[in-house]
């Protein structure tokens, strides 16, 4: 979505804050694959164990990862470690797309909502933001989405404090102020659905990653998708046409 300026005769009325992986788009393996290459570089050691847990943020995951192996965690071990992650991201960005995949109806959603005017649509992720763009760029989606709105790993450790960043981009942009009313997180981890939850605002719940319907129920996701394939139905679920916890394509 290339937007220069902010949209004050758009004046949309809901905010959008799409996760990334296993919401829009799988690695297939090559995410781990690339840390590896990018903590030998970084360390000059082979990685022993990889914290990988949904819905941390890269800043998170780094420092874990680090202590894990039993190095230091300092800003400048895990500044280092990001900045290498990076790029050997933008070395894999052909292996990403060849072995990777976008998610089932992701594109479609998305080009829907980037045509709908109540809507401004970004991401919320734990991935910073040259790796968001590449995964983004990777699967032609990032012009679908206004990513100088959107809130990234290298913004905070906390994925809920990731929300008000989102809003105040946004806001920005737009020259509307996002409420927790009028922002909507779509996510796959129980992470994306608990962020939510603390930062006040309504959550989607997408059956496409690790997490289960019932855990993503349990968490405290306002309603409950098997995927992102029924695009009538996830735009009136983003506007509030259509509420309450519910689950729709799966028999109760």
């Amino acid at each position: 979505m290339n937007i220069s300026a902010p949209l004050a005769d758009q004046q949309p009325h809901t905010l959008v804050l799409w996760d990334i992986d296993h919401t829009l788009i799988e690695s297939r393996g090559v995410g781990p694959a690339v840390y590896r290459r990018a903590f030998r570089a970084a360390t000059g050691r082979n990685l022993q164990d990889l914290v990988i847990v949904p819905g941390w943020t890269e800043l998170a995951i780094t420092a874990e990862t680090l202590r894990t192996n039993g190095l230091e965690v300092s800003d400048q071990t895990i500044s280092a470690l990001i900045g290498r992650l990076v790029e050997e991201f933008r070395r894999a960005r052909v292996e990403l797309a060849t072995i990777g995949r976008e998610l089932p109806g992701a594109s479609e959603i998305l080009k829907c909502l980037s045509a709908e005017p109540a809507i401004h649509q970004t991401v919320l992720t734990g991935n910073v933001r040259a790796v968001a763009q590449v995964k983004l760029e990777a699967f032609d989606l990032d012009r679908f989405v206004d990513l100088e709105s959107a809130a990234f790993g290298d913004d905070g450790y906390d994925r809920a404090a990731l929300v008000s960043v989102a809003q105040h981009r946004a806001g920005l942009r737009t020259g509307v102020t996002f409420c927790g009313e009028t922002t909507v997180i779509i996510g796959d981890s129980v992470e994306d659905i608990r962020a939510a939850r603390k930062a006040q605002v309504r959550a989607i719940g997408v059956a496409t990653g690790a997490s289960t319907l019932d855990e993503l129920r349990y968490a405290g996701a306002d309603d409950l998708l098997p995927d992102l394939c029924d695009h009538a139905r996830v735009r009136r679920l983003i506007l509030g046409d259509v509420r309450a916890t519910r689950v729709f394509g799966f028999s109760e």
